[in-house]
């Protein structure tokens, strides 16, 4: 099992890439889930939306949680996509790669999360924080470089 990882931001495109950085290590799935849920967030419910971004991992498995403060806007996975869509693809991609995927509503929240085959380590870089909160942490805004990989026992 690796360390759980909280990530604290507000929903802006600049933050999916900070997303995408600081999730790194856990693997390109984790990563492009993180970002169309993030995305999800901001096409639904504006910009400046809080959102929490969980990883941990588990008996083989990584689940991922996005956390908006929206419990009516649910995701809706559509059956297909036109090729020349620019958008709608992205709970098509979180289904074809996750091994379950599911909602869970709180009268003040709802929490989209998914569990994807495999862990990762997660470590920070001494001396660097991502551009947006972690918890426990206080925020800067200097660049995140890609921590070193640690095996997830």
């Amino acid at each position: 099992m690796c360390p759980p990882l909280t990530l604290e931001l507000l929903a802006a495109p600049a933050a999916v890439s900070g997303v995408r950085r600081a999730l790194r290590d856990h693997g390109a799935d984790v990563q492009l889930c993180a970002s169309e849920l993030v995305t999800n967030v901001i096409r639904h419910l504006g910009e400046g939306v809080p959102v929490t971004v969980r990883v941990s991992c588990d008996g083989g498995r990584t689940r991922l949680e996005v956390t908006d403060p929206d419990p009516r806007a649910l995701p809706v996975l559509h059956e297909a996509v036109d090729v020349d869509d620019e958008s709608g693809r992205g709970l098509a991609l979180l289904d074809a790669l996750a091994l379950r995927w599911g909602v869970e509503r709180e009268p003040d929240r709802k929490t989209v999360w998914c569990e994807l085959p495999g862990t990762a380590a997660v470590a920070t870089a001494v001396g660097h924080e991502p551009p947006y909160s972690r918890s426990g942490s206080t925020s800067t805004t200097s660049p995140w470089p890609p921590p070193d990989r640690l095996p997830c026992s």
